[in-house]
C-alpha cells in the first residue's frame, strides 16, 4: 500500500532538518575560535558567552572541575527547560486522543472523497474537514504550536554548546578517565547509548503507525552524536550524555504519570 505523500513529506523535512543540525554542529557554523569579548555576534553576546563565563565561575566552586561544571550547569537547564517539555507531552497526548476521536468521522469523510479529485470537490472536502474540527472543538494548527517548545530550548541548548566548544580552559583539564579535551571513544559510546535509550524510551504509549514515522529520527540522533563525538573534545559527549540520561528519566516519569490518567 502506498504511503500518503504528506507522512512523506514530512519524514523528509525531518531527515533534512537533521542533516542540517548535524552540519551546524560539526563545524559548518559559527566559529570554533576562543570568543573575544570584543567582537561578538548577538547570538554570542547573549547566549555563548554567558555560558562560557558560567562554566568557568561553576568550574571554580567545585575546586577547578570543568566536568562537574558542565555536568551540573547541564542539570540545572534541563530543569529548568522542563515545564516546556512536559506540557509539550501533554500536548501531543491530548492531540492524540482528539485524533482518535475524530478519526472515524475523517476517515468517512475520505472515503466519500476517495475518486473527487476535481478543484470543487476538494474546497468542500476541506470545508467539512473544517466542520469537523470546528464541532470537536480541535484546532488543527495546534500541532505547530506543540513545537514552540522546541524552538525556546534551542537557543539556549546551542549556546551551551558553542560555549564549551569555544572555552578554551575546558580542553586542559582532566575529567574521571578521559581529557575534557580530546576525544574518547568511551565517552562517545555511552552518549550514543543513551540516546539510543531516550528514542525507545520516547515510543512508550505510542501505537505502531507512530513508531514506524518515529523510526528514522530514532536511528539519527544517536548517530548524529557518534559522528560529531568523533571529531570533538570529550566534553561535547559528556554534556549530550548527562542531557541524554536526564531526558531518559523525565520521558519516564512524565509518561507514567499522564499514561496512567
Amino acid at each position: 500500500m502506498k504511503k500518503p505523500a504528506f507522512t512523506f513529506s514530512k519524514q523528509y523535512k525531518l531527515i533534512l532538518l537533521a542533516v542540517l543540525l548535524i552540519a551546524i554542529l560539526a563545524g559548518c557554523g559559527p566559529s570554533r575560535a576562543p570568543l573575544d569579548p570584543g567582537s561578538l555576534t548577538f547570538f554570542e553576546h547573549y547566549f555563548v558567552y554567558p555560558f562560557s563565563l558560567l562554566i568557568k565561575k561553576i568550574a571554580s566552586i567545585f575546586g577547578g572541575s570543568y566536568g562537574l561544571s558542565i555536568i551540573s550547569i547541564t542539570v540545572v537547564i534541563r530543569l529548568i527547560l522542563m515545564p516546556f517539555m512536559v506540557k509539550q507531552t501533554k500536548s501531543s497526548l491530548d492531540m492524540k486522543a482528539k485524533m482518535d476521536l475524530l478519526k472515524p468521522e475523517l476517515d468517512e469523510l475520505k472515503k466519500k472523497y476517495a475518486n473527487k479529485r476535481d478543484p470543487e470537490s476538494q474546497q468542500k472536502q476541506q470545508a467539512e474537514m473544517m466542520e469537523i474540527y470546528k464541532k470537536h472543538n480541535m484546532n488543527p494548527l495546534a500541532g505547530v504550536a506543540g513545537c514552540l517548545p522546541l524552538l525556546i530550548q534551542m537557543p539556549v541548548l546551542l549556546g551551551f554548546y558553542y560555549a564549551i566548544i569555544r572555552t578554551p580552559e575546558i580542553a586542559k583539564h582532566p575529567f574521571l578517565w578521559f581529557s575534557l579535551g580530546h576525544t574518547d571513544i568511551i565517552m562517545m559510546i555511552i552518549a550514543v547509548i543513551i540516546y539510543f535509550l531516550q528514542y525507545r524510551v520516547s515510543l512508550i504509549g505510542m501505537d505502531e503507525t507512530q513508531k514506524k514515522q518515529m523510526a528514522v529520527m530514532g536511528l539519527i540522533s544517536p548517530i548524529m552524536i557518534g559522528v560529531i563525538s568523533l571529531n570533538a573534545p570529550a566534553a561535547l559527549p559528556l554534556y549530550w550524555a548527562t542531557g541524554g540520561l536526564f531526558l531518559v528519566i523525565q520521558t519516564i516519569v512524565v509518561k507514567k504519570k499522564y499514561y496512567a490518567e
